[in-house]
């Protein structure tokens, strides 16, 4: 029921089936598919059929936050149970209590027998040296020591039950301590796990309802890229962007998501844990109404190419830069588009535009030379239909490329795959971005 996962599965199929992901990507823009939507090859999965609703995920919720409540009810009374154990009126405390009190008197009680043996056997020594001493003084003086041995005795064992008792007392106590604290352990540990449930379920739910609305897929809503072959580590080339308006309307403001990576290396393994950042390949933009090359930020991470006519097209040119000690290999490009107009409406270009080239490695013999800091030529701007104005618009967070994808470096298919993740990526992202905006101007 993760819907973020749902969408990580999907990206994980375009390494092995690219095409069929293109064609099925645009359905996780909507709650529906687009009649062009192609459909998944057999055994496959439709993304929406696992795509959970909006009651499901507020009943999910619910029984997260009840399971939350019951363990936070669960902490609370092993916490009490725990600290009842240092209350005097503990049972437990208290038999220790009367254990430890019997045990101190039993060993006072043996420690007066010993006294009172040795003081018999001094006597009846004393008796013993007496010149005149009768038989009879000497018989009271030995039956005495005997007497007397026989209370040590006694004590000696009453003192030694005693120690066991409380030996005894002290282990129980003990023991329900250390239940007791295992059993706050535990609690704790359900609770933190119930807390992330809760936290999941809230922000899938949190997601569902923000990408929930009347935003559409926009066949007619074109995206071209144009470029080099090769690109070698540590200079620039430049690329060109194309976003065509073949919509029946104008639309107010559209941008567009470009991103470029390098392929793994050969025999590389790629797994849903891979973080696919590292591979990121820096892309900048400039245009007609924005001279200076700008790079992606977090906070303004879309191009903004403002007010397109119907019928009418803007170019933008990219500046791609490969890191120098980047490895020879395979990259590629992606881009996207999205837009949203001033009558609240909004959607999302179903067109993917992935654009392949080689990697050459640096020549160790040159070191890395400074990105050109000149103004780039004006890319032109050419609308139909008689409009020519373009109206830039803020940027927008979007969905980063992370990894998602599962296979090696040896697929001749990954290139594919890997633009198409990215796409996919890029594409949900600006969905995302679009609704919220949406629903915030709703408000």
């Amino acid at each position: 029921m993760k819907i973020r996962r749902i969408l990580a599965t999907a990206v994980a199929a375009a390494v092995t089936t690219p095409v069929v992901f293109l064609s099925a990507a645009p359905a996780f823009a909507d709650t529906k598919p687009s009649a062009s939507t192609q459909k998944p090859a057999s055994g496959e999965d439709e993304p929406d059929e696992d795509m959970p609703s909006i009651e499901e995920l507020k009943a999910a919720v619910a029984l997260a936050q009840k399971e939350y409540d019951e363990a936070v009810a669960d902490l609370d009374k092993a916490m009490a149970d725990l600290k009842a154990l240092d209350k005097e009126d503990h049972p437990l405390r208290v038999a220790v209590t009367e254990a430890q009190k019997a045990a101190d008197e039993a060993a006072a009680a043996k420690t007066a027998a010993d006294a009172a043996l040795v003081k018999a056997k001094q006597d009846e020594q004393a008796v013993k040296d007496r010149p005149d001493a009768t038989d009879q003084e000497k018989a009271d003086a030995a039956a005495a020591v005997t007497a007397a041995q026989a209370a040590a005795t006694e004590a000696a064992a009453a003192k030694t039950a005693a120690d066991e008792k409380l030996a005894k007392a002290d282990t129980a106590f003990d023991d329900a301590r250390v239940a007791a604290s295992r059993v706050v352990g535990l609690a704790q540990k359900v609770k933190k796990a119930a807390e992330e449930k809760l936290a999941e379920a809230e922000d899938e739910l949190e997601f569902a309802e923000s990408i929930e609305g009347e935003c559409s897929d926009e066949a007619a809503l074109k995206v071209a890229l144009t470029g080099p072959k090769t690109v070698t580590a540590g200079k620039s080339a430049l690329f060109s962007l194309r976003v065509t308006n073949d919509t029946d309307r104008t639309l107010d403001a559209v941008e567009a998501y470009v991103n470029a990576l390098r392929a793994p290396e050969p025999g590389e393994v790629i797994d849903d844990e891979t973080d696919l950042t590292d591979r990121l390949i820096t892309v900048e933009w400039s245009s007609a109404d924005n001279l200076e090359w700008t790079p992606f930020t977090e906070e303004f991470d879309s191009i903004e190419v403002g007010r397109l006519a119907k019928g009418g097209h803007a170019d933008v040119k990219l500046r791609l830069t490969v890191d120098a000690d980047a490895p020879a290999g395979k990259g590629m490009a992606f881009a996207f588009s999205a837009y949203e107009n001033n009558d609240g409406s909004c959607g999302t270009g179903d067109d993917f535009s992935t654009l392949d080239f080689e990697i050459l490695a640096a020549d160790k013999g040159d070191k890395p030379k400074p990105k050109p800091t000149d103004t780039p030529t004006p890319a032109p701007t050419v609308t139909t239909g008689g409009n020519t104005n373009t109206t830039q618009q803020g940027g927008s967070s979007v969905t980063p490329v992370n990894g998602t994808l599962a296979a090696t470096g040896a697929n001749d298919t990954l290139p594919l795959g890997l633009a198409a993740a990215g796409a996919v990526a890029l594409g949900a992202g600006a969905l995302v971005v679009a609704r919220r905006r949406k629903a915030g101007a709703d408000a």
